[in-house]
């Protein structure tokens, strides 16, 4: 059992009282739930809905970071950004570029 859990309704933490989830703590978190990354945020998301509740002064954006914010910030967690495809579509015939066959001249 860890001794960074936090101290209520302060939200400090238990083991070297910076705010929580300490530096420590997040660690700590990061390793436990490694291959559960939805699992973690779940776990957070309930902690970060009781420091609303005990610190209502807080902006909200300022908790959410503070609870979530940083899980976005470790590899595994982090969404892989989709490349562009750099393919190009061919131009229709009678469009841009002429159309492929033999020329020949056309009468009205």
């Amino acid at each position: 059992m860890t001794t960074h859990g936090p101290v209520m309704p302060v939200w400090s933490c238990g083991g070297c009282d910076l705010p929580w989830p300490c530096p420590t703590r997040k660690r700590e978190l990061r390793a436990e739930f490694m291959d559960a990354p939805v699992s973690l945020a779940l776990y957070l998301g309930a902690y970060l809905v009781q420091a609303t509740e005990d610190m209502p002064w807080t902006p909200a954006g300022v908790l959410h970071r503070r609870f979530l914010g940083w899980t976005r910030e470790t590899g595994h967690l982090t969404p892989v950004a989709q490349q562009r495809s750099t393919a190009t579509v061919p131009a229709e015939p009678g469009r841009d570029e002429p159309s492929p066959g033999p020329l020949t001249s056309r009468r009205a």
